[in-house]
């Protein structure tokens, strides 16, 4: 947003989302569905799908430093469909999508934690996706894929990351070939598919007085897209994507309803030390909240420990947050806050004693999401 006045960027952003929301309502017939098992063409579908109303496409990472120093990173794009078909298509100012993005740096030893956000319309080449492949940008924001290498790049006044992923293991299409159920009905899903262990190197900066620091590490890449947005009796979701030391890569996804339960759709992906994976249904996942933390912006209390089962797959973790605070405040952006960040615990999988670290995301637990997602 170059120089303009914070008020005035709130003020853009809160008019974007409006407009978005009431074109989105408008045109919502004319955005495709994630209905039923999907074909997918790589490296295309790495690239963005403008047929659907809302993609993301999200990276965390678990990094270490010099003198075995622990960090953490959040890098996510969004693309949030605003009309269908812009009025003025012709006229690179005319609005068709929304592009937001939030970075996040956690720095352990320096108890750090820090984020910023962007909002842009694509314009002449201020933002946007491309549909062959992954290369998606706001202003000098940016993750593009060069051959089987994702290389990312953020930059905000106290912080900066320059990272290189490369696959380890073979990319993972979660729930029915790709098409992950979030409730009953028809078009109640999206595609969703990840990278689950990245081999990461690069530079992170986390704060306005530490230096850039050289890191290496493991990351998850998560890519979605759909056209709905959750169902009135959706309060919001937990999300948990871990790494554990036998190999083992799990991911969590349970959406809470208003009423305090769990929607029946959620579910999970294990993937194994080998890549192979499979789909975990909702009854074979388990989880124990045991502390809470309450946040001192926006008054919301969050779980911030928990014992993980998955009795199928013979595994049983602790998990807990490397800092309580690790919430983001969206104001210039999606306008919600959520708690997002690097965790770690130990446990069991297959009888063998295990630890293991990754990333949580926990969204609707200080209000509501605002129908953005």
């Amino acid at each position: 947003m170059g120089g303009i006045p914070a008020s005035r960027r709130t003020l853009f952003t809160v008019v974007m989302l409006a407009v978005c929301l009431s074109s989105a309502v408008s045109n919502a017939g004319e955005w495709q569905q994630a209905i039923g098992p999907r074909m997918w063409t790589f490296p295309q579908d790495h690239g963005s799908h403008p047929e659907y109303r809302t993609e993301w496409w999200y990276f965390t990472g678990n990094l270490v430093g010099g003198a075995k120093a622990r960090y953490g990173y959040q890098l996510t794009f969004f693309r949030q469909g605003v009309q269908f078909r812009p009025n003025n298509p012709q006229n690179s100012w005319s609005i068709r999508d929304l592009y937001l993005a939030h970075f996040a740096t956690t720095d352990v030893p320096g108890k750090n934690f820090s984020s910023a956000e962007r909002t842009s319309r694509a314009g002449p080449g201020l933002a946007g996706a491309r549909t062959h492949g992954m290369d998606v940008w706001i202003l000098s924001w940016f993750a593009k894929m060069d051959g089987s290498t994702i290389i990312l790049e953020a930059d905000a006044a106290d912080m900066a990351l320059s990272l290189r992923l490369t696959p380890r293991k073979p990319l993972v299409v979660h729930g029915e070939n790709g098409l992950s159920k979030k409730g009953p009905g028809q078009g109640q899903a999206s595609y969703y598919c990840s990278f689950t262990d990245l081999e990461t190197r690069g530079v992170l900066k986390t704060s306005r007085r530490s230096p850039r620091v050289e890191v290496t590490g493991i990351s998850w890449f998560d890519h979605e897209f759909g056209s709905n947005q959750l169902t009135p009796d959706q309060a919001g979701w937990d999300w948990f994507s871990l790494h554990l030391s036998d190999g083992r890569d799990l991911m969590i996804y349970c959406l809470r309803r208003t009423d305090g339960s769990i929607e029946a759709a959620s579910s999970g992906t294990l993937v194994e030390s080998t890549g192979a994976s499979r789909h975990l249904m909702l009854p074979e996942i388990q989880i124990a909240v045991s502390d809470r933390w309450e946040s001192p912006r926006s008054g919301a209390s969050y779980p911030s420990r928990w014992r993980i089962s998955v009795p199928s797959a013979a595994i049983q973790l602790d998990l807990a947050p490397l800092l309580a605070d690790q919430e983001l405040v969206t104001e210039g952006s999606t306008r919600i806050a959520y708690w997002e960040g690097a965790v770690a615990g130990r446990g069991i999988s297959r009888g063998h004693r295990v630890t293991c670290e990754g990333y949580v995301e926990l969204t609707g637990y200080a209000g509501s999401l605002g129908g953005i997602f």
